[in-house]
């Protein structure tokens, strides 16, 4: 036997004294592993095999044991872009027991780990260059760490895709890289029970379908399970979306019909009902978008739902009507275009061109006056309801089967001889139930809608808060779409508190903020300032002895909003649209989409152009050649408020972007230098990507929608991406306008020219209008709506077969629909960036 030295000094363990035939650890994964094995796979994956675990990485460079190191790799330095995907991918030399990325400086992100030598993340919003370092790291046998560093250089937001050409194509056209589906479309069950929708004009039951004419729209997140508000679920939520209105010819088998001037009941039905909004689920698996047809908060809200009126309007004598005898509750909404979607997980509609839709007979004004009600005459003509109209779609000839329903006779908004003066016995008084800002819970399907009185009565396009800072009052933005009407903003008498937020009593939280407060219309001087002008019973001339209108208290006021706003002296705009707040200037953007009333003589600075836009005759039958005169193009309005608060009666501004096709004057009409890449015509839609991803820090990324019909010739109606400056990055600036004979300059103020910062990124199909737009918290899916496809046909003439044309030309031709569509980027990224 072999013999020890049993003098030997202490030896602290470091000499072997084991001297049995057992195997060592390398002899056990050599003899179970035969090949070379490296990463997670190979030495790692060996020793967990022996050991049950992973073994855990050591710090330092020495090896006590003799093994050899390995040598690692973190790739080259690099540069890029907020919001774009970047992939470290590192190497190693050599055998190695496991391996890591981590970030050694720079703004924090979140890795994502494709492989043992692989991981990706999102570049962070950055205002200037900033270097991001990263370290990977991998361990030999013996747990000895070996190194190396790479550094990614991240710049500020920049549009990362090819523009897409001008085109006349029956389909969404969307970058390269890009994918547009079909997610929602016009006659789409959302209830059980509902047969599949056969578009061919037998289709009934409305009320349980998707509506018609998509507009404004919201995605709210959904909790992974339940049906309560969750900010950040980009793959589950709730879309809510407008149904601005109709496209009657394709609705019915054979168009609308009426017998001796009367519609029939079941037309009519179906007409009302693809009105008003949806609140549909949604949802992301494998990629792939789909709604549920059967979610438990899925609802249709229609012009025959239920409402109630909160506000300083509440009770007025004007509200008053057969069906709400105190002038407090009222029934549905219209004509809902964009939108507003409020931090507390509410929904706001908005009721633009619903004038149209009341009859008033010749000799109603004679009939209110006798009354004793006189300037109701006055109000009812600065809205539109002039004597003689008979009412878009002539609902209010409807002889109903239940003789004792109103849901037909309440659109004959003309004065019964016989009926009390108040208005409690006929429907005078029903158009001042409409023009106002509706706000929805869509987390509680069985919930009251509100029409929020303090908002003002007018064409609201929509509403959209500004930012929201604690303590400070926050401010709600509008515009009037019509021509020659006013931009106005609300500021809320109660301070924002972020808890209310996440409050489970939202419609309550609607009551604090959008029920009290100062309703303000914008006067934009030539200087390039502006004032917020007061909306206030008594103040100025708003009391009873203005001459025009004697206002008698601040319902009044409200109810009759342009008499207020025209008493004050405010701005004519060119139709104002979309508001947009970039959230991080809290700058407002408006859109103004054009106006052929518009005159060399009646120009702004505000509103600088009059001119001739000729249009040439297209392939399309439906679009003829001509000429549009006045402001035929549009163009995007910008104003940043004094001292960057919510609370400022002031503000300055400028024009961020003037619609032009890229072939009109440069020096006079194409102010903003477009060219083939970014050329538009009447914008409309308008929104700035949310402040959850990197679309909305830092620099913003804004989108806008146009409908058009002035720019035709060239393309159909699209969307584009842009990364805006801020008010007064561009200069003053005189320009010449010209229509016929006449000619005057004209001053004004534009903002630096959007060069590539401004790009197309959609184009629609045939005879649409691109309005609605949202994401999801991540960015990573944009949700778009377009609307009225194929308008101009009928079910014997289809113009155009869209959405079914989106996956090829159908045999033969299909009635369009209006639908949404659901854009993600082929490779899982941002969108737009």
């Amino acid at each position: 036997m072999t013999q020890f030295d049993a003098t030997l000094d202490y030896d602290d363990g470091d000499i072997d004294t084991n001297r049995s035939g057992n195997p060592h650890l390398n002899e056990l994964i050599a003899s179970r592993y035969s090949r070379r094995q490296t990463l997670f796979g190979g030495i790692s994956a060996a020793a967990t095999a022996v050991f049950g675990g992973a073994l855990l990485s050591a710090c330092g460079s020495s090896d006590a044991d003799g093994a050899p190191p390995v040598t690692v790799g973190a790739g080259a330095n690099a540069a890029t872009t907020s919001g774009r995907t970047v992939t470290l991918t590192g190497t190693i030399d050599g055998t190695s027991l496991g391996s890591s990325w981590t970030q050694v400086s720079g703004p924090p992100v979140t890795l994502t780990v494709l492989n043992p030598t692989s991981a990706t993340f999102v570049a962070p919003s950055v205002a200037t260059a900033t270097p991001l370092v990263f370290r990977f790291a991998a361990n030999n046998v013996s747990n000895t760490t070996s190194s190396a560093d790479t550094t990614v250089t991240v710049s500020p937001a920049a549009i990362g895709f090819a523009a897409v050409a001008k085109n006349r194509d029956d389909i969404v056209t969307v970058p390269a890289g890009y994918t547009a589906t079909v997610l929602y479309r016009l006659g789409d069950p959302i209830a059980s029970g509902v047969p599949a929708f056969a578009n061919n004009g037998n289709d009934t039951d409305y009320a349980r379908r998707a509506g018609d004419h998509h507009d404004g729209m919201t995605y709210f997140g959904l909790s992974a399970s339940g049906n309560t508000p969750d900010a950040t679920n980009s793959t589950r939520g709730l879309l809510v979306m407008n149904h601005e209105n109709i496209t009657q010819a394709y609705l019915h088998v054979s168009g609308a019909t009426s017998v001796g001037g009367v519609r029939p009941e079941a037309e009519a039905q179906k007409e009302i009902e693809c009105h008003g909004v949806s609140v549909i689920e949604v949802s992301r698996s494998a990629g792939a978008w789909s709604y549920l047809p059967t979610g438990a908060l899925n609802r249709r809200i229609t012009p025959n739902t239920p409402m109630v009126f909160n506000g300083p309007a509440r009770g007025a004598a004007q509200l008053k009507t057969r069906f709400s005898a105190d002038g407090t509750v009222g029934r549905g909404t219209i004509n809902n275009c964009a939108n507003g979607t409020m931090p507390w997980n509410t929904y706001l509609t908005n009721e633009e061109n619903w004038a149209g839709y009341f009859r008033r007979a010749s000799g109603d004004a004679a009939v209110r006056t006798a009354a004793g009600t006189p300037k109701e005459n006055i109000s009812l003509a600065r809205y539109g309801i002039t004597e003689g109209r008979t009412g878009n779609y002539g609902w209010s000839t409807v002889t109903p089967a239940d003789t004792s329903s109103t849901l037909y006779a309440r659109w004959n908004a003309t004065a019964a001889t016989t009926a009390p003066a108040d208005g409690s016995g006929d429907f005078r008084h029903e158009p001042f139930q409409y023009g106002w800002v509706v706000e929805i819970d869509p987390f509680d399907a069985s919930s009251v809608p509100r029409k929020r009185t303090a908002l003002g009565r007018m064409n609201h396009e929509g509403c959209v808060i500004g930012r929201t800072i604690a303590g400070v009052r926050p401010a709600f933005y509008m515009g009037d779409d019509a021509q020659n009407e006013y931009v106005y903003k609300f500021v809320s008498s109660a301070t924002w508190a972020a808890g209310d937020a996440s409050s489970a009593n939202r419609l309550a939280i609607g009551d604090k903020y959008l029920d009290a407060g100062t309703l303000y219309v914008g006067k934009l001087n030539a200087d390039g300032s502006g004032q917020w002008l007061p909306l206030v019973f008594g103040q100025g001339p708003l009391n009873a002895g203005n001459a025009t209108y004697p206002f008698a208290d601040q319902a009044d006021v409200l109810i009759n909003t342009r008499l207020a706003a025209d008493a004050l002296g405010a701005t004519r705009m060119d139709r104002p649209e979309w508001t947009a707040v970039n959230p991080a200037t809290g700058e407002m953007y408006l859109t103004l989409t054009n106006n052929s009333s518009r005159t060399v003589a009646t120009t702004d600075a505000a509103n600088p152009r009059a001119y001739s836009d000729p249009r040439a005759a297209a392939t399309n039958p439906n679009v003829s050649a001509g000429t549009t005169n006045g402001n035929a193009n549009g163009h995007v309005i910008r104003l940043r408020e004094s001292g960057d608060t919510s609370e400022a009666t002031s503000f300055t501004w400028d024009i961020y972007a003037f619609g032009a096709g890229s072939d009109l004057d440069a020096t006079n009409i194409n102010l903003s230098g477009l060219d083939a890449t970014n050329d538009f015509s009447s914008p409309d839609g308008l929104w700035f990507g949310l402040p959850s991803n990197v679309t909305g820090q830092t620099t913003p990324v804004l989108w806008i929608q146009t409908d058009d019909g002035a720019f035709t010739d060239q393309t159909n109606c699209m969307m584009l991406a842009a990364i805006p400056g801020v008010v007064g990055d561009g200069s003053a600036r005189t320009i010449t306008n010209t229509i016929g004979g006449t000619s005057a300059t004209q001053s004004t103020r534009v903002g630096k020219a959007p060069g590539t910062a401004l790009r197309r990124f959609l184009v629609g199909p045939r005879e649409c209008e691109i309005t609605g737009i949202y994401s999801t918290p991540d960015g990573k899916s944009v949700f778009v709506n377009i609307q009225h496809p194929g308008e101009n046909g009928n079910g014997g003439s289809i113009t155009s077969s869209w959405p079914a044309s989106q996956s090829g030309t159908p045999t033969t031709p299909s009635r369009p629909r209006s639908a949404t569509v659901v854009i993600t980027k082929d490779d899982g990224g941002i969108v737009g960036l």
